[in-house]
């Protein structure tokens, strides 16, 4: 039984889907926006939020957490920080969404679009 169990897995070893979970986190604090497959979208919507808000406090300790999350990628932690957090600082959560696109001609894969709001 899956009791407590609500991370989707994606078919991959624990290392390789979170370093896949922080390359999409970082490819949209860089661009903005991203195509990917549905699942890996609505996996990454918690986890970007989660960023964000924690972003808004600005404090180096959380820095320092977000920066040990996303690998050591200090551009992008900077460009969250200073950029993206200082824009929602009045919003209560809800900073992306997700726009679904239909099947990929290849395989099926239901695909979407997450971007900030």
């Amino acid at each position: 039984m899956r009791h407590g169990n609500n991370k989707r897995k994606f078919g991959r070893v624990k290392k390789v889907r979170t370093a896949l979970m922080s390359s999409l986190v970082s490819n949209l604090i860089v661009r903005g926006k991203i195509k990917t497959t549905l699942p890996k979208a609505k996996e990454l919507r918690p986890m970007i939020e989660k960023f964000i808000t924690r972003a808004k406090r600005g404090d180096m300790a959380t820095r320092r957490l977000i920066t040990a999350k996303l690998g050591g990628r200090a551009r992008d932690v900077k460009k969250l920080f200073e950029i993206i957090a200082p824009k929602y600082k009045d919003v209560n959560g809800g900073y992306t969404r997700i726009l679904k696109l239909g099947a990929r001609k290849a395989d099926g894969a239901p695909m979407a679009i997450i971007e900030f709001v």
